[in-house]
């Protein structure tokens, strides 16, 4: 008996907890585990209540929103990574909220603040942006793995998703009412933006940054003046921080910097979502195969539950 319950003890370590060097590491707290996934939720409610107040003419709470699901979507890979909660299913869910918060919501913004003048013109520009919003994150998502970690391959949604933000409060800073001029600039700026988020302009990824190391008094200094700029105009201060951004990848190809590398994206993938194309390493397979062998011998050990 008491080999049994050893063992089905065992068993449920092994389905709920996971192996680590080859032995079975008891499972992790499920409130660690809730922490990235609430930000990661109230950045997509974020964005969803963004959508909601961009079609009741509310933009500047729709783009103060997507200010919000931006600070969130920053916030949540860190505390998975700070505090070793990092999952494959972590990182489909952020992708998720990514398209509703920084494609469907900025869209929407977009639509109804400045393109509703165009007609059936203007569900069309705003759903390429959507579109190009969803391709590039499908593409980050194969391309993780192979590109430099210094440098986005093409401008990530999130800063596109804060241009509109900043373009809709720098507008209201400045208490303008020129509905003409917001579709003669809106239209190709939306485009402009669909368009850099699919290609393969460089931008800078800031990932190589680490705080806990000694940084120059002039990167202090800079650092502290555009926190208060921020905290003196935001509104204005977003416009200008989502500007400069989006124009560091072309500056960055006037300095010499080449279009990032084609990686090949549609490879066929098996039953277990590997790629083909790519053949697994022995190291992989080796492992792969222990893994399995220990299950296996875990749950034939287990006592057989009657129907």
């Amino acid at each position: 008996m008491i080999n049994q319950a050893r063992d089905r003890d065992q068993t449920v370590r092994l389905i709920s907890g996971r192996l680590r060097d080859g032995k079975i590491a008891a499972p992790l707290s499920r409130n660690i585990f809730l922490l990235p996934v609430a930000i990661t939720s109230i950045g997509l409610l974020s964005g969803f209540y963004s959508l909601i107040s961009s079609v009741n003419s509310h933009f500047e709470l729709a783009a103060v929103m997507l200010a919000v699901a931006f600070i969130c979507d920053g916030l949540d890979g860190r505390v998975a990574r700070a505090s070793h909660t990092s999952s494959q299913f972590g990182v489909e869910y952020d992708s998720l909220s990514d398209v509703v918060a920084f494609g469907v919501a900025p869209a929407g913004l977009a639509y109804m603040w400045a393109l509703k003048p165009l007609g059936p013109w203007a569900w069309f520009v705003s759903g390429v942006y959507v579109v190009c919003a969803a391709l590039r994150l499908a593409r980050f998502n194969v391309q993780t793995a192979s590109m430099d970690k210094n440098r986005f391959n093409g401008l990530p949604v999130p800063g596109a998703a804060m241009m509109i933000a900043g373009s809709v409060l720098a507008y209201s800073y400045f208490e303008l009412d020129l509905p003409r001029v917001l579709v003669i600039i809106g239209t190709p700026l939306t485009l402009a933006l669909a368009g850099l988020m699919v290609s393969r302009v460089p931008y800078p990824s800031f990932k190589s940054i680490n705080f806990r190391h000694r940084a120059p008094v002039e990167t202090v200094i800079a650092v502290l003046i555009v926190i208060a700029f921020v905290i003196a105009m935001p509104q204005l201060s977003l416009f200008l921080v989502a500007t400069s951004y989006i124009l560091s990848g072309p500056c960055l190809m006037l300095k010499g910097e080449r279009l990032l590398k084609r990686v090949p994206v549609l490879r066929p993938a098996d039953e277990h979502g590997r790629d083909r194309g790519k053949p697994s390493s022995a190291a992989d397979m080796t492992q792969d195969q222990k893994s399995e062998g220990k299950s296996t011998q875990v749950l034939s050990k287990s006592p057989r539950i009657a129907d």
